[in-house]
């Protein structure tokens, strides 16, 4: 069975920077796509980045140029480097991997494996 264990969260000052990083365990097939998905307080879901199978990287329009998320093939782990963070990034993150058609990396509905969550807060 698949486990998925994020890392990283913590509390920081607006203008700050933390890197997530998610391993997944057991996950033995390499066509998985892998994103990051966070809630924040009172809102729905929502895809933040991913990298599909091609190792192609997509970001919401909220994160680009801000955050760049990347993976390590060899040990299946998937990070999320967040800098310039703004209050409104304040958020349970969550990492997911599944077997994602092409141009479908921001909805959930496609990720198979899902993470506990990881909080991220941040102060103005």
């Amino acid at each position: 069975q698949v486990r998925v264990r994020e890392s990283g969260g913590d509390s920081v000052q607006t203008g700050g920077s933390l890197r997530l990083s998610c391993k997944f365990s057991k996950l033995t097939d390499g066509n998985y796509c892998m994103g990051w998905f966070r809630r924040p307080p009172g809102k729905e879901r929502e895809g933040v980045a991913a990298v599909g199978v091609d190792g192609s990287a997509t970001y919401a329009d909220s994160v680009k140029g801000r955050f760049t998320v990347s993976k390590d093939n060899a040990e299946n782990i998937l990070y999320l480097q967040m800098d310039s963070l703004k209050p409104e990034d304040t958020a349970m993150y969550y990492c997911a991997a599944g077997a994602v058609p092409a141009g479908l990396n921001a909805q959930a509905l496609w990720y198979d494996y899902w993470g506990q969550g990881t909080q991220v807060t941040v102060s103005s």
